[in-house]
């Protein structure tokens, strides 16, 4: 009976052990998503690219991306901290940096070469029509110095015509209802004006350099989350490359994930910036550097007075994250 007992003891102790062990065990902690909200232009797709193919995960990082289609509910999200990171055209990045100095562009994700437009109703024939008329922009940002620039062709400024602050995808129904005579827009609402009467009157294409997306991230999130911001890149720019070489493929992708036509989806006008291009860009003694456009930003801005500081520009820009090895 003593054996027993001592048996029976010895076999109680040694499940307590086990269990303070196992239950004491470490668990694996578990990143949250890194959440990055896009916008409604097709050099912003590449991400859903990589989501879907998983592309973001094989890299080493869960990612959830966030579609908005208007700019400032976007910005006004990612503002107040819902959203690590954005994407965002340059000029509109620094609008943002002007109120949110604790953030930073990390990749330029492409260039419109094209893809930007105005378009106009029939009678308008050329820019030096716009005269008198009205055209639409998203006042404020990257599309009022686009539009201005458009202008300059003509021997116009801002003062010759009535500006409408306007969304891009507004600008077709506007033109229809003749609340405008032109506005600045991109696909897929550009196919929706065309269909409604309008044509192309000016493109990026004659702004070579002016306007670029990046991502954004906050602040806390490049301090705290440095690993994934670069599995994130990694994995963009492995999307970027994987569209351009598979075309149909990437447009079938995206129709379905925003669903909307594919006929819409195209990388005419758009240059999806690599990471050559990008180590280049980020270069600030490259005469073709995101400095010196940024600096064309900034100057208007400060001039127009739609912000009254804006952050030291070399403080906006990290590229630390274009390093594989780092």
């Amino acid at each position: 009976m003593f054996k027993l007992l001592r048996y029976v003891s010895i076999f109680l102790i040694t499940s307590c052990l086990l269990f303070a062990c196992y239950a004491w065990a470490p668990t694996e902690f578990k990143r949250p998503l890194l959440k990055v909200e896009f916008a409604s232009f097709v050099g912003e797709y590449p991400g859903i690219i990589a989501q879907e193919k998983g592309f973001f995960k094989a890299q080493g990082v869960d990612v959830e991306l966030i579609h908005k289609r208007y700019t400032k509910l976007e910005q006004a999200n990612f503002s107040a901290g819902k959203y690590d990171g954005i994407t965002s055209s340059l000029g509109s990045f620094i609008i943002l940096s002007a109120t949110n100095p604790d953030i930073q562009g990390v990749l330029v994700i492409d260039e419109s070469t094209g893809a930007d437009v105005v378009v106009a109703q029939s009678q308008i024939k050329t820019v030096a029509d716009l005269k008198g008329k009205k055209l639409g922009a998203n006042l404020g940002g990257f599309s009022e110095v686009f539009v201005i620039k458009m202008l300059k062709t003509a021997n116009l400024t801002s003062d010759d015509v009535n500006l409408v602050k306007l969304e891009a995808l507004e600008i077709p129904q506007r033109l229809k209802n003749n609340v405008i005579q032109a506005g600045h827009t991109w696909e897929p609402h550009l196919s929706e004006a065309i269909k409604l009467g309008g044509h192309i009157l000016f493109t990026s294409k004659q702004t070579p350099g002016l306007i670029l997306d990046m991502i954004i991230f906050r602040g806390d999130t490049i301090r705290d989350r440095p690993e994934d911001i670069r599995a994130f890149v990694r994995g963009w720019l492995q999307a970027s490359t994987y569209w351009k070489a598979n075309v149909q493929e990437g447009n079938a992708i995206i129709s379905k994930a925003l669903k909307i036509p594919s006929n819409t989806l195209s990388l005419e006008g758009v240059n999806l910036t690599d990471l050559g291009e990008n180590q280049k860009l980020f270069q600030s003694s490259n005469p073709n550097s995101i400095y010196k456009t940024a600096s064309i930003y900034a100057d208007f801005f400060i001039r127009s007075g739609n912000v009254t500081r804006i952050p030291e520009l070399k403080s906006l820009f990290n590229s630390s994250f274009l390093n594989p090895a780092s």
